[in-house]
């Protein structure tokens, strides 16, 4: 048996009206084609389902039976219906995020904490993940989306989208008095002549360093690794080494701190604040929204110059 809700659902308006002319008219069909209906799903079920005549139609024994479960049936496509319309209009639903350390620890817990707080059903995976990762995760379907800086020269694969939502670049944070911190123009082979204050081997950040200095034919002398940028910079404070951070953090820490800011002169140091999906099918109705309310400007206008350093 093959049933059609439409055909359920038109014989449920003609058993509740016990007419096929005020049936039909519920279903907003002609009469005619409501007896089709009514006359093909007897076909299929091998029973009669109406005595007709002329004052209207009257349920046989097999009729009842089959409202009893038309009802069930209708009424069980209606809450998956109700259950899936939370997914779709994003008040529900589970997001799986992919991001580097900066929108880990920098901005995307703001992000996360204002969409959440009107959105009770929807629960988040948020995991800090290398670079590599973030783009692999976000192709093989891991992840919904990724949150990572796109450095200048770097490509996305073809089948992803880049959608980018602000700039920011990557800065030389000194000690007070530091031999760094009296010059006009740095660039990270002269820091590289300093010990460092780095991240965790697990960033992004740290790794991505670890092969520019490659890229130099230098290590990257790291004294101490933290986890954290309020970690490094407090060390940096302390005297411990220099550190390369993003200059939102920096110029943040270094209003309560006693830190030297300098820009960097290499070209990779500016990037773009980038949202990854993929470009074929349908985000979640949440994954949407957060999307939406990560490019609607609340992290600052597309585009914009960084902030002048103080």
């Amino acid at each position: 048996m093959h049933f059609d809700l439409a055909d359920l659902r038109i014989f449920v308006h003609v058993a509740e009206a016990r007419s096929l002319t005020a049936g039909a008219s519920r279903a907003h069909l002609s009469t005619a084609a409501v007896s089709g209906r009514i006359k093909t799903l007897e076909q299929q079920l091998d029973s009669r389902l109406f005595y007709r005549s002329a004052q209207g139609v009257e349920l046989t024994p097999a009729g009842e039976r089959l409202l009893r479960h038309a009802r069930l049936i209708l009424r069980q496509v209606e809450r998956v219906k109700s259950d899936f319309s939370a997914y779709a209009d994003g008040a529900s639903g589970h997001l799986r995020i992919f991001a580097n350390t900066t929108a880990v620890i920098e901005f995307m817990p703001e992000v996360l904490a204002e969409f959440l707080a009107t959105r009770p059903g929807v629960t988040v995976d948020l995991q800090e993940r290398m670079t590599s990762d973030i783009i692999r995760g976000v192709l093989d379907g891991t992840a919904d989306m990724g949150v990572l800086g796109i450095m200048v020269g770097m490509e996305v694969p073809p089948r992803l989208r880049s959608l980018p939502f602000s700039r920011d670049r990557l800065v030389l944070a000194t000690p007070w008095e530091h031999p760094l911190a009296t010059r006009e123009s740095v660039t990270f082979e002269d820091a590289l002549d300093f010990p460092h204050v780095g991240l965790h081997e697990g960033s992004t950040l740290f790794h991505f360093l670890q092969v520019k200095a490659l890229e130099l034919g230098l290590p990257l002398p790291v004294r101490i690794q933290v986890f954290g940028f309020e970690s490094a910079c407090r060390m940096i404070e302390a005297g411990v080494g220099v550190g390369i951070i993003p200059e939102s953090c920096a110029l943040r820490y270094q209003a309560s701190m006693k830190l030297q800011v300098r820009h960097l002169g290499d070209a990779w140091a500016y990037r773009e604040r980038t949202l990854l999906i993929r470009d074929e099918g349908v985000l979640p109705g949440c994954a949407q929204e957060l999307l939406d309310t990560i490019l609607s400007g609340e992290m600052g206008p597309l585009g914009a110059p960084p902030a002048p350093l103080s």
